[in-house]
Formats: C-alpha cells, sequence, structure tokens
C-alpha cells in the first residue's frame, strides 16, 4: 500500500494553483474545478478543498497568480522600454497574450458570467499598482489618471480581442493583428509624450 506525500500547506496550495492554471490554458475555465485540479496533482477533492474552502476560492487564487505573473512580465517589458532596450510593441504582446494564450481573457469571462466577479480584484489592483511603479514621474507631474487611462484601454482592448477578437476580425474582413498596432501606437504615443521615448526622428 503506497503512502502519499504530506506536502506542506503553501506547497499543497502553490501545486493546485499551478495545475489550475494549466488546466485553463488547455481546456478553458469550465475546466477548473475542485476535482479536476485534485485529479491533475494527485490528491483528493476533500485535500483541495480544505485549502480553498470553495472553487470560487480557488479561481480567485489563480487570478491572484494570473495577476502577478502576467504583470511581472509586463513591468519588465515596460521597463526595458524605459532603458532603451525595449519596445512598446513588447508591453503591448505581453498584455494581449496574458489575456489571450495565457487564459486570461477567458477566466475573466468566467468569473463575470458566474457571479464570482471578485476574483478580478486582483488582476486590477495588480495592474493598479504596476502602472504606479513604472510612472512615478508621472505622479509627481499630475499625469497619473493619462497613465491610468492608456492602461485601461490597453487592458480592455487586450480582454475585447481575446473574447471576440478573432471572430469580429473575420466578420469584417480585416486582419486581427491590426488591433495590436493600434494598441502599440496608442502606448507609444503616451510614451513620447511622458519622454519616456523620443519621436522618429527627433535627435535631442
Amino acid at each position: 500500500m503506497s503512502i502519499k506525500k504530506r506536502w506542506p500547506p503553501e506547497e499543497s496550495r502553490r501545486a493546485a494553483v499551478e495545475a489550475a492554471r494549466a488546466l485553463l490554458i488547455e481546456a478553458g475555465p469550465q475546466a477548473v474545478t475542485l476535482k479536476a485540479v485534485a485529479a491533475r496533482i494527485g490528491r483528493t477533492h476533500a485535500n483541495v478543498l480544505h485549502h480553498f474552502g470553495s472553487a470560487a476560492e480557488l479561481q480567485k487564487a489563480l487570478a491572484t497568480h494570473l495577476a502577478a505573473t502576467v504583470c511581472e512580465s509586463i513591468g519588465d517589458a515596460a521597463r526595458a522600454t524605459r532603458a532603451g532596450i525595449g519596445s512598446p510593441r513588447q508591453v503591448v504582446d505581453l498584455t494581449f497574450d496574458a489575456f489571450d494564450h495565457e487564459g486570461g481573457g477567458a477566466l475573466a469571462s468566467w468569473m463575470l458570467l458566474s457571479g464570482n466577479d471578485s476574483a478580478l480584484d486582483p488582476i486590477v489592483e495588480t495592474i493598479h499598482h504596476l502602472v504606479d511603479d513604472l510612472h512615478p514621474q508621472e505622479q509627481a507631474h499630475g499625469a497619473t489618471r493619462t497613465m491610468h487611462e492608456i492602461t485601461r484601454a490597453l487592458v480592455l482592448l487586450a480582454l475585447g480581442d481575446a473574447l471576440i477578437g478573432e471572430r469580429l476580425a473575420n466578420s469584417l474582413g480585416l486582419p486581427r493583428e491590426g488591433v495590436r498596432e493600434r494598441a502599440e501606437g496608442m502606448l507609444t504615443d503616451a510614451y513620447i509624450a511622458s519622454g519616456l521615448l523620443k519621436a522618429d526622428g527627433d535627435t535631442d
């Protein structure tokens, strides 16, 4: 008779959240259940329930994990742009990919439809803190609102594209990539206005 290794609580939670993220990417948000996560990590349903209390809390923990990892990647790209070794397009692609390929858009829509919209709070709060961290000089000059508006627009574009971007582009006969190009232009203009980038042809 085999005896399963007893995991520390934090290790169990981490393994469950990572399994939930894998299920989200592979099969969509409807696949993120306590039973499926338990099976993925070789634990019992009761064990996973013990660590999270409910499926809604597991989904919220997943949203928190996605927010932290996604925003860390976006933040690295944004800081690279400020240092002159990155580009606004990298920030755009990471944001769009987070909501599309990484499942953030599907998770957001599922949370809203299931009435668990509080699970989106970690994503919103993390993005908010990321903007404040990336643009301290804008806060000092009273232009924080502008960067917040740019961030909101970027996130909404990425979320909308993840949910209906492909179908809408096909229906209108437009290339789907065009939305990312518009977002890149918007972010580039914002960076130029804030002094983070120089305009084309500007040698000062």
